[in-house]
């Protein structure tokens, strides 16, 4: 039995290896969906859509990959969606701070003293 054990011990590890990396795959694709759902918003104008586009694309070549039995495949097209999605969340990013800085610089909110007239009177 330990013997038939040690001989199955290399297929079990291609096996895991293989499930492994259709997992992160499955589980990449799903977050990136994900992710541009619920930002469509902000990905509607500029680098970020263009950004998406090209998410969407790899998205696209990853399901592709999964469905089929092609490891390296997998790999790389999930590899790929890692690279073009991480691009995507930093255009998102850059987007929020610029238009974060453009709403700060007109917010009609003035600096004040606040005067206690109590206090004034008393000294």
């Amino acid at each position: 039995m330990m013997a038939d054990a040690e001989s199955h011990a290399d297929e079990d590890r291609a096996r895991k290896e293989e499930a492994e990396i259709r997992n992160a795959g499955d589980s990449l694709l799903y977050s990136t969906e994900k992710f541009i759902k619920e930002n469509e918003e902000k990905l509607s104008s500029g680098d970020a859509a263009e950004k998406k586009t090209e998410t969407e694309a790899a998205l696209e070549e990853l399901k592709t990959a999964l469905g089929g039995s092609n490891y390296e495949m997998i790999k790389s097209a999930t590899e790929k969606v890692a690279t073009v999605s991480q691009a995507l969340g930093t255009a998102i990013y850059a987007a929020g701070a610029a238009e974060g800085e453009a709403n700060s610089a007109d917010d009609g909110v003035e600096d004040a003293e606040v005067i206690d007239e109590q206090e004034e009177q008393k000294a």
